[in-house]
């Protein structure tokens, strides 16, 4: 599970914390990102490019219940070409005012 901020102050702990996960042969990752109330371009591109490591292996990058904000910024990256994306934030009206 992640949380807080991912940006440039946090992405060297991040891409070691992803590493880590990758580095036994991993085929198949689940990351909790509800938690996570922001991420930079940079963090994400650390998710992308473990995602990438993961499809050629045969498996893949899920990520869970991606907060609003961050999940328009994986949905303006593309983030959804090359991992899975389940359970957005879609607590909220589009205008931002509940339902």
């Amino acid at each position: 599970m992640l949380s807080g901020e991912a940006d440039l102050s946090s992405i060297a702990e991040l891409s070691d914390l992803v590493t880590g996960q990758l580095s036994g042969g991993t085929r198949h990752l689940t990351i909790d990102v509800s938690g996570m109330s922001f991420a930079d371009s940079g963090s994400i591109r650390v998710l992308m490019l473990a995602a990438v490591t993961l499809r050629k292996r045969g498996g893949g990058l899920v990520l869970l219940r991606p907060q609003r904000t961050l999940a328009r910024v994986l949905d303006i990256m593309g983030a959804q070409e090359l991992m899975t994306i389940r359970g957005k934030d879609e607590a909220e009206a589009p205008d931002g005012c509940g339902q």
